[in-house]
């Protein structure tokens, strides 16, 4: 009788331990979601620097973007992104690009290549190659481009928008919703994000 007792009371506690476990919020295994601080990171840029999040602590924020050279749909946003950059650095949220792709299985994103293409491109912002595919993965990415938004709030940098620099890919003239720019917006104003998610569009990230 008392080893029942007992055993009843272990399972009671696990019952009580696993329904306080799914109130729990995700593991660190688990990608990013929105209201999450990112933790800092540092990955080789194109002129051979060592860039670090924390870098931008002295930003508003970080318009965090996964790219690279050869996917169509990033090609097609090289511009924009460019504007974004030009347009947002001053008020405090630079671009920072990252290449999420493995060169072994997309030779056209090296970091020979990608030092070419921010070249013949003018890229003035830090191009980054995610070596090792360490950490998209920790994003949750899944296309190129794919954007996360940060605000930097007393140092640490919280994600507040994820997904497409706008809706409509083929053509900035007929661009209707500029999702990320709204949302830039509305953090300047101290504003809600009316729409924190959107789908990505864009090229599948490349794996050996």
């Amino acid at each position: 009788m008392k080893n029942t007792k007992q055993f009843k009371i272990i399972m009671a506690m696990g019952l009580i331990s696993l329904a306080l476990f799914s109130f729990l919020k995700p593991t660190a295994s688990e990608p990013y979601e929105i209201g999450d601080q990112i933790n800092d990171f540092t990955l080789s840029n194109i002129d051979g620097s060592a860039v670090s999040l924390s870098d931008y602590n002295n930003q508003k924020g970080v318009i965090l973007i996964f790219t690279c050279n050869t996917c169509p749909y990033a090609v097609a946003y090289e511009d924009r992104i460019i504007a974004l950059h030009k347009n947002y650095e001053n008020a405090g949220y630079p671009v920072l690009a990252i290449n999420p792709n493995d060169p072994a299985a997309q030779p056209g994103d090296s970091m020979d290549e990608m030092k070419k293409r921010a070249k013949e491109k003018g890229f003035d912002f830090a191009y980054l190659q995610d070596k090792g595919q360490q950490i998209y993965p920790l994003f949750g990415a899944t296309k190129t481009p794919h954007v996360f938004l940060l605000n930097n709030e007393n140092g640490s940098f919280i994600l507040e928008y994820i997904g497409a620099i706008d809706d409509n890919y083929k053509d900035a003239t007929k661009v209707e919703q500029l999702f990320l720019e709204d949302a830039i917006k509305a953090l300047q104003n101290g504003k809600e994000i009316e729409l924190k998610e959107t789908k990505a569009i864009g090229c599948s990230i490349k794996s050996v």
